[in-house]
């Protein structure tokens, strides 16, 4: 890698971002999944610094065991505090800890990249929130359960308050969904509230994010067998039932549902359609019917023909600038490149670099509000 390495150096030049680091990880025998994410995660901005700063107060207190959270904090520490501006570093220790963590990702098999992400941030608000517990169980301390996960400051140390705890983690990746359903004989809505860490949208061929964002909230008749419980009429009627979203996250994650279970074959078949994703994206299928203008940051790209084979390579936006990142190799790229990865509108292309899941931070400080 160290020409690699020295290679990209002189591509930036003087332009090299003070104190960033651009490090391509080893892979571990089919971990492309993991080391794709890896450095989307490392080039979320607001993500990195809080994991930064919760492993530099964790180290203080001394007495933190290992988890998949440390490990991720020590890898990140690792590459941020590199003599050198670029090479390779093995993330053997969080790799290891993955594996013992959970058995889906034990095998040598081809995994998905999507299914790690959504089990990483769940391992680490489970961590954080234990942590906080253990905390607030403790007799007073002069360390406020907030000072450690970033908390509710309202939290009751009784464990009467259902009041979830809010993370670092939330506070970048969590955003609310609205389900509402009004029933067409009363009129009467019902809208039930839920969080996501990500938006996994169906794919058409030929369309764009803001297309499949629109379906995601277009509306749905409840009829026939599939008539919905209405509390006020108390019967079975007919329904229109819609997905708005009311609290946008900061960090927006979009999940291209690229592979389909196809009945006739009994198997699943990856869709190389042609899905546009910009780069800067505004969001308007909110409650309060505001754009919320996002930047894109990250893509985790899907290379090969099938979902049980293939690699994962990803895109990052830093410093203004676009790297390619392939497990050891990193190397960088024109912004102009992105769109090479929005998939093909044949079906059969030699084109098999597929945009799968996108990062997109929220632009203005408007948003960044806990």
């Amino acid at each position: 890698m160290g020409a690699a390495g020295s290679k990209l150096e002189k591509a930036l030049g003087d332009q090299f971002p003070e104190g960033e680091r651009y490090f391509g990880l080893e892979n571990f025998g089919n971990t492309c999944y993991c080391n794709s994410v890896l450095q989307a995660l490392y080039f979320c901005a607001p993500f990195r610094e809080q994991l930064l700063e919760y492993y530099a107060n964790s180290k203080n207190t001394g007495d933190a065991e290992e988890n998949l959270l440390t490990c991720l904090a020590d890898l990140f520490t690792q590459i941020s505090s590199q003599k050198k501006k670029t090479g390779v570093i093995a993330p053997k220790r969080f790799v290891q800890r993955l594996k013992k963590q959970n058995e889906l990702f034990r095998s040598y098999m081809h995994q998905d990249a999507h299914e790690f992400l959504n089990f990483l941030l769940n391992e680490l608000v489970d961590i954080l929130e234990k942590e906080a517990q253990a905390v607030k169980s403790e007799p007073e301390t002069s360390s406020p359960p907030e000072k450690t996960a970033n908390g509710p400051k309202h939290a009751q140390a009784n464990g009467v308050s259902k009041e979830p705890l809010v993370t670092w983690v939330h506070k970048n990746f969590q955003g609310i969904l609205t389900n509402e359903t009004r029933c067409l004989q009363c009129e009467t809505v019902t809208a039930r509230d839920e969080t996501f860490f990500d938006l996994s949208l169906d794919i058409e061929q030929n369309s764009s994010i803001t297309s499949c964002l629109k379906n995601f909230s277009s509306t749905e008749t409840l009829n026939a067998e599939d008539k919905f419980f209405c509390d006020k009429c108390c019967s079975l009627q007919e329904a229109q039932k819609r997905m708005k979203i009311k609290k946008p996250p900061h960090i927006l994650v979009i999940h291209l549902k690229r592979f389909k279970y196809i009945e006739q074959l009994g198997r699943y078949k990856k869709l190389s359609y042609r899905v546009v994703f910009p780069l800067e994206l505004k969001l308007s299928n909110t409650v309060e019917d505001a754009d919320i203008e996002y930047s894109l940051f990250a893509v985790v790209v899907h290379v090969g023909s099938g979902p049980n084979h293939g690699h994962y390579v990803s895109l990052v936006k830093s410093h203004n600038h676009w790297l390619f990142f392939d497990d050891e190799n990193v190397e960088m790229i024109d912004e102009s490149a992105v769109q090479t990865f929005f998939g093909s509108t044949q079906e059969y292309s030699s084109n098999t670099d597929h945009g799968y899941i996108l990062f997109y931070e929220s632009i203005g400080a408007s948003n960044n509000k806990s």
